[in-house]
Order: C-alpha cells, then sequence, then structure tokens
C-alpha cells in the first residue's frame, strides 16, 4: 500500500487510506482529536485536550480517581484547588491538567509553564516553537511550509518568486533565497528593488 501524502500519526492500509492511532484524526491522520468533544464525554466533570490524548479532572471539591470519575471529597473542598486534588499519604495536593503546567506559589492554582524560553522544548531543524496553555507545538520557520517529501514531513522553502507572495516592484527581478527572497532592480533602474526608479 503506497498513500502518496503519508500518514502522520497512523499507517498506510491502502492505496491512500490511513489508519490512524489512537488520538488522531483526518486524511493523513496530521490532526489531533479532540476527545474531550466526544459523545459520551470521557470526563465526568472537567476534561483538557492534549496533543493524541487527553486528561480529566474535577471541579473544586471533588477527587479525581483511579478510573476517571470524581469522588466528593470534604478535604478537596477545604483546599480548594483549581483542578481537583489527589490524597497521598493523608496529605491534600492540587493537581495540574497537565506536564506543563505547574502549581503556582498558592499551591492551589496552576500556571503555564513557557516550554519554549525554557529551553524544554526542542524543535528541529527549520521549526520554532510555539508555547500554548499547558504545552507546545513545532512550527515551521517564517518563509518555510510543511511538506510531505521522501518519506516524511519537512519544512521546505517557500519560493516567493513563484508563489507571488514577495513584494518586489514590477521594475524589479525576484531572487529566491532559503526562508525569503530579494529584490534586484532590473537594469536600467535603480533602487531598492521594493521601489525601482
Amino acid at each position: 500500500a503506497t498513500c502518496g501524502h503519508g500518514c502522520k500519526y497512523g499507517e498506510c492500509t491502502g492505496p491512500n487510506k490511513c489508519k490512524c492511532f489512537p488520538g488522531f484524526t483526518g486524511k493523513t491522520c496530521n490532526q489531533d482529536l479532540n476527545e474531550c468533544g466526544l459523545k459520551p464525554r470521557p470526563c465526568e466533570h472537567r476534561c483538557m485536550n492534549t496533543h493524541g490524548s487527553y486528561k480529566c479532572y474535577c471541579l473544586n471539591g471533588y477527587m479525581l480517581m483511579p478510573d476517571g470519575t470524581c469522588a466528593s471529597s470534604r478535604t478537596c473542598a477545604m483546599v480548594n484547588c483549581q483542578y481537583g486534588c489527589e490524597e497521598v499519604k493523608g496529605q491534600v495536593q492540587c493537581l495540574c491538567p497537565s506536564g506543563g503546567l505547574q502549581l503556582g506559589p498558592n499551591g492551589r492554582t496552576c500556571i503555564d509553564i513557557d516550554e519554549c524560553s525554557t529551553g524544554k522544548a526542542v524543535c528541529s531543524y527549520n521549526r520554532r516553537c510555539v508555547n500554548t496553555f499547558g504545552s507546545f507545538y513545532c512550527k515551521c520557520q517564517l518563509g518555510y511550509e510543511l511538506k510531505y517529501t521522501s518519506g516524511r514531513y519537512n519544512c521546505v522553502d517557500v519560493n516567493e518568486c513563484v508563489t507571488n507572495t514577495h513584494r518586489c516592484t514590477l521594475h524589479a527581478e525576484c531572487l529566491n533565497t532559503q526562508g525569503s527572497f530579494q529584490c534586484k532592480c532590473k537594469q536600467g533602474y535603480r533602487g531598492s528593488g521594493f521601489d525601482c526608479a
């Protein structure tokens, strides 16, 4: 079986047919499935979608049980956690529904960890890090686009001269460069290339 566009998070099962891994969807399995929007809902109280998965958390006054349900807890109610809590050896601890969140100074609310600025996030060549609440993702650098080439997804240079997304004046030639472009005034003209006289 060959899949011309590839299967990003799945496997090729027939001519251009992808079977997605759990948590992913789309023709090429390149989209994250939002499990929180499914019916029946996977969580009893609150749900947080994550890349390829999801996490459940409870309303204040409830504790998250191992099976994903929420049980009423007087101790949790007293601590007043933002995302529910757990009891460890009789000690009540507030929870954060994602590894990209950490407990704030008050020990009750969760604050975002900016993985892009802390260096925790590693994006491959030609990709830049974009922080999100509780997580991050890698995006192609400006001047590059995601394309499926030679069996995998790569960030490939956009040829602005061909796609006509350059800003060169009519009297200038467009020259493509890696990740960008240059404008050069035609013979008999002078200027920056963005304006030639």
